[in-house]
């Protein structure tokens, strides 16, 4: 087992190995800081750019797997310059296209290591959860104004953490809390009470996003979560653990809104925001009538309309990742994410519950890009870093996957 996806290059080469552990340590550095977006370009893009490009210098391995998803990613930017040829002005519309092309190289980046290496998955995450947990306090901190200045940290009196708008903030969250999930259920019981403390700090942080996708896209990933585990886990005693900590959730989250609800600032927007349609939501030109206009009017773009263009003709943007696609990509682009997307969800359901070191990952992953995909019927999530990363994951797993079947037909008496 111990074979299974690990790096066979530089396994009796210690200064290779040195390099490589710089490599996998800087991944985690990078991914770390995409809970730090509050000015763009942010650091991640800088530190990314530069780290792709030095590893894909270096000799990256791309193999047949993350090579369709490196053709899926460019059919989908080529569709998006081809609708920079339908606008009028092109004015800033390079630049969004320039970062839609750096996070879907960074997409083919993280599925390519993964595959290189399965064990960096754990410094990914725990990289990934030591900026949610910080992020996440800073939201807390910022929106009952703990000191001086913290007001930075939220928006429209909802926190964003370190991030431009609540509604990213919310979602970035939501893995990380999977895995702490995951971890608090099979690590080690010494651990269980800074699991249990960070959980909860993201979880009041989720909770104060006042984002409806966050919060829905919180409950769906963590009762998707303790379904697949309790199908997956055979013991009785396991499947206990799962339901006692579903249940200690659940009375977590109910003590905790109580509190919040004695809060008045907090009990009126939170009443506010539980409302399944906002005035800005319906009504004409509301979200659901651009959508419906949107989509109706693109039908007879096939090249797009360009790069934010939408808000230009209608009050807002599309907050909507597929009418998003077909007017920033046109017909191509919109035809190439869901191909993306589908192929995605298919190879994380077809190997979900296989018996392999990275399926906790594999599991975390795709239940969040599920539930992102879902929530990207009512929001743009088109530049969102921790959504490309995610595309990484479960390709590099299925990559992984893949990789394995194929050592296991060379040497079936090997396994």
């Amino acid at each position: 087992m111990t074979a299974i996806g690990a790096s066979h290059a530089g396994a009796f080469k210690p200064g290779l190995a040195s390099v490589r552990l710089v490599g996998s340590g800087l991944v985690a550095f990078g991914v770390f800081l995409s809970g730090f977006v509050i000015n763009e370009p942010a650091p991640y893009e800088v530190f990314m750019a530069f780290l792709i490009a030095g590893w894909f210098i270096l000799g990256l391995r791309i193999s047949r797997t993350t090579g369709l998803l490196l053709a899926f990613m460019l059919v989908f930017m080529t569709g998006g310059f081809l609708s920079l040829t339908q606008m009028a002005r092109i004015g800033e519309s390079p630049i969004y296209l320039g970062v839609s092309l750096f996070l879907c190289l960074s997409s083919v980046f993280f599925s390519a290591i993964i595959e290189d290496d399965w064990q960096r998955l754990r410094l990914i995450f725990n990289a990934w959860a030591a900026a949610a947990v910080i992020t996440a306090m800073l939201g807390i901190v910022g929106y009952f104004k703990l000191f001086p200045g913290s007001e930075i940290f939220t928006l429209y009196d909802r926190a964003k953490g370190a991030f431009q708008d609540p509604n990213v903030f919310g979602p970035f969250l939501i893995a990380p809390s999977l895995y702490l999930i995951h971890s608090m259920l099979t690590g080690k019981i010494a651990t269980f009470p800074i699991k249990a403390f960070s959980l909860a700090v993201i979880t009041i942080g989720v909770l104060l996003s006042f984002s409806r996708a966050a919060w829905a896209l919180f409950l769906f990933s963590a009762m998707m979560m303790v379904l697949v585990m309790f199908i997956k886990e055979r013991s009785g005693a396991f499947r206990l653990k799962i339901i006692a900590l579903a249940l200690g959730g659940a009375i977590f989250a109910v003590v905790a809104l109580v509190v919040a609800l004695q809060i008045p600032q907090v009990a009126d927007l939170l009443t506010s925001r539980a409302s399944l349609e906002q005035d800005y939501d319906s009504g004409h030109l509301g979200r659901f009538d651009r959508h419906k206009l949107g989509f109706l009017a693109a039908m007879s773009e096939p090249l797009g309309i360009g790069p934010m263009v939408f808000s230009t003709i209608y009050p807002e943007d599309e907050h909507n990742i597929w009418l998003k696609s077909l007017t920033s990509y046109g017909w191509l682009g919109f035809v190439a994410y869901i191909g993306l997307v589908w192929t995605t969800i298919w190879f994380g359901f077809r190997y979900l519950l296989r018996e392999r070191p990275w399926q906790p990952y594999l599991m975390i992953a795709w239940i969040t890009i599920c539930g992102h995909e879902l929530i990207g019927n009512v929001i743009d999530t088109d530049h969102w870093r921790h959504h490309f990363l995610l595309f990484g994951i479960v390709w590099g797993c299925a990559a992984l996957e893949h990789g394995y079947q194929k050592r296991r037909a060379r040497a079936p008496a090997a396994t």
